[in-house]
């Protein structure tokens, strides 16, 4: 099950990899393109994608303090690795 910031791992896929949706500790990242077609399929997928804004919104609406906003965190500084061939 898809816990909203509760850690830095879980991914969740709807549709195969079509949306992910992938969390974190300070954000919840959503990507990809979702189509929602009129049959049992757009039903489960719209059904997925709820459940996941729904838990978003709920452990928002959860925390005594939220800020304004988080930090933006820089992006990590590129490493050199040396060239395996």
């Amino acid at each position: 099950m898809f816990k909203a910031y509760s850690n830095d791992d879980d991914v969740l896929n709807i549709q195969g990899d079509a949306l992910t949706v992938s969390n974190g500790t300070t954000r919840v990242v959503v990507n990809g393109t979702l189509d929602i077609t009129k049959d049992k399929r757009g039903l489960k997928a719209a059904l997925a994608l709820k459940e996941a804004i729904d838990g978003i919104v709920a452990a928002l609406q959860a925390e005594a303090h939220l800020p304004d906003q988080v930090k933006e965190e820089p992006d990590a500084k590129p490493g050199v690795i040396d060239n395996p061939f």
